[in-house]
């Protein structure tokens, strides 16, 4: 059971104080309705997925600046999240690697039990925009692509009902994504490692990358698990979001779900890759809406809460 704020007590006690300062069994009447009442009816526990407490992740990752593998905001990005998700009372783990002579590491949170789900997204950001027409040299923002995905699982974690879902949940956040084709390196390195070190096998694992986009279109992942993309997008479709995501085969892209793919589970990337920014300096929260995030976190947490219980 949640506690009750400091506020929602003071608003509770300033709106009844005046009527029982004086008659000793109103008083007693007032502490048992507030041992009653006041707690479910000033929960801080959200039960919606909530885009504008989103947003305000990917401003956060932001503020701190380009967040690439090794770099002191990757580290400080991390801590970050681990933060968020102990303060939700979800169990925390940093899985350390090394690549190449750069410490790398993955943030894990856990939840619930039962059968595993897995639900990832990468938090750092390209050394370089190399796709940008006036300064390919500088780092990427990575709004979009990165902050996006983080800030959908953050957010999910402050509005998931674990216990609903009657399974185990692990929200895992990647390092070593973007720097793929830069000095030799391949993408996905951090998702590649915890792929490799996994002793239990994902009943479904769901990477979300660049789900922000204002002007959101998504199509399926040519190579994810076909079963899944549609149990996914029919979600969407019962939630009116028809237009965002759209039941076809797109693209193929090289991204977190690949290593999992690779050890024979069922993966699917949740992306929208028609995102004029990607890659340049341009990648900023402007172009990254409160909304596309709403409607992304809504049907992940449509598919736990309601779909994975019905399967069992």
């Amino acid at each position: 059971m949640e506690s009750t704020s400091p506020l929602c007590r003071r608003l509770m006690f300033n709106s009844w104080s005046a009527m029982v300062t004086r008659r000793p069994l109103l008083r007693l009447a007032f502490t048992l309705i507030l041992v009653a009442l006041a707690v479910p009816a000033c929960s801080s526990q959200g039960e919606i997925f909530d885009g504008k407490r989103a947003y305000e992740h990917v401003v956060a990752q932001c503020a701190i600046g380009p967040r690439p593998v090794g770099s002191a905001e990757g580290r400080k990005t991390a801590e970050y999240i681990t933060t968020t998700l102990e303060d939700l009372g979800w169990t925390v783990e940093q899985q350390e690697f090394l690549y190449r002579g750069v410490v790398g590491r993955n943030v894990i949170a856990s939840r619930g039990s039962g059968e595993l789900y897995l639900l990832g997204a990468h938090y750092d950001t390209r050394p370089i925009a190399d796709r940008d027409p006036t300064d390919p040299t500088q780092p990427v923002p990575g709004a979009n692509d990165g902050a996006s995905g983080v800030a959908v699982l953050l957010e999910l974690a402050r509005a998931l009902n674990v216990d609903k879902t009657g399974a185990e949940v692990w929200l895992a956040f990647f390092d070593a994504e973007d720097c793929g084709n830069i000095n030799g390196w391949p993408f996905s390195v951090g998702a590649a490692y915890m792929a490799e070190h996994l002793s239990v096998e994902p009943v479904a694992t769901v990477v979300v990358d660049m789900v922000g986009d204002t002007d959101q279109k998504f199509t399926w992942e040519s190579g994810s698990d076909e079963t899944l993309n549609r149990t996914l997008w029919a979600i969407a479709a019962g939630l009116g979001y028809e237009h965002e995501f759209l039941p076809r085969i797109g693209y193929a892209i090289i991204d977190d779900h690949v290593p999992f793919l690779q050890r024979g589970f069922v993966a699917v990337d949740v992306i929208d890759f028609d995102y004029p920014y990607w890659h340049t300096t341009q990648d900023t929260p402007d172009k990254v809406g409160a909304e596309s995030l709403q409607r992304i976190g809504r049907v992940l947490e449509k598919w736990l809460e309601e779909e994975i219980p019905s399967s069992h």
